[in-house]
């Protein structure tokens, strides 16, 4: 038996720092949203434990038995009482290091798929953070509001089909280094939404922020240009999700969204551009 399973992109449309706890831990507030754009992966029954990659980005993963994918798999065999010996062939289609949660991504999604090969229930947002705090919400990869320091999801207004446009200059931005770099860790929470309307949410986070864009800008300068470069192409918004240096744009329409990516990719072919829409 093989599952199939799609590692969306995390896009994080707002996201404030509020706090940090006695352990060093951040207090987190923020908008995420989840795009059609990500990994895909396929894992079987198999005599013995196996991952394959192939796919854009596969030189910039870890070692197997350092993959967060391997960890999520052991931890959940365990947990289950199950053996961890399965096949994962998985398409790398996302940067590494660029706040889009792409390793976070895949161990949700393997935890999804070993959830359906073995018939299991999902762990609870609690018991993943151990993976990191983007696990929870990519285990759930819908859009919600993620507090505390990630563990707690609720959910918001779908914002299902908004064009959208991410941009990667192809510089790793190691998050550690981007929150050592935060000059305030005492944020305002992100206000609370009013609004009756899907026109009115993309409104609504505009009047947020990424509090750690600024730090990331001093840490990868190019993150500037990227952009400067969606601006110049009219979005409704445009702004840095996670750590970096992965920027967003969103559009009203998917043509604008289209245009845009093609725009941004001829002037800069070096670049990661990619277009799509929130899910």
């Amino acid at each position: 038996m093989s599952v199939p399973e799609f590692a969306p992109a995390k896009v994080n449309l707002a996201l404030h720092i509020t706090g940090q706890r006695a352990d060093g831990y951040h207090l987190l507030d923020s908008i995420v949203g989840f795009a059609s754009i990500g990994d895909k992966l396929t894992v079987s029954e198999a005599a013995t434990y196996q991952l394959t990659a192939t796919g854009a980005f596969v030189e910039a993963m870890p070692k197997v038995e350092d993959n967060l994918i391997t960890k999520a798999v052991n931890w959940f065999a365990a947990n289950c009482s199950e053996n961890p010996n399965v096949a994962i062939s998985l398409e790398k289609n996302l940067p590494a290091a660029a706040g889009i949660g792409g390793a976070s991504a895949d161990a949700a999604a393997v935890i999804r798929a070993l959830a359906k090969l073995w018939d299991k229930p999902l762990p609870t947002a609690q018991d993943l953070l151990f993976l990191g705090a983007d696990v929870p919400m990519c285990l759930a990869s819908t859009s919600c509001r993620v507090g505390g320091i990630g563990e707690e999801l609720i959910g918001v207004a779908s914002l299902s089909g908004t064009p959208i446009v991410l941009v990667n200059p192809r510089v790793a931005v190691p998050t550690p280094k981007v929150f050592g770099a935060l000059k305030s860790r005492n944020n305002p929470a992100i206000t609370n939404p009013d609004f009756t309307a899907e026109t009115d949410v993309i409104e609504w986070v505009l009047a947020q922020r990424n509090d750690m864009q600024d730090a990331a800008k001093v840490i990868a300068p190019a993150i500037n240009d990227v952009l400067m470069a969606l601006e110049s192409t009219f979005p409704r918004i445009a702004r840095m999700s996670g750590s970096g240096a992965t920027c967003f744009g969103i559009y009203g329409t998917q043509d604008a969204a289209n245009e845009a990516a093609q725009k941004v990719a001829t002037i800069n072919p070096n670049w990661w551009v990619t277009c799509g829409q929130l899910i």
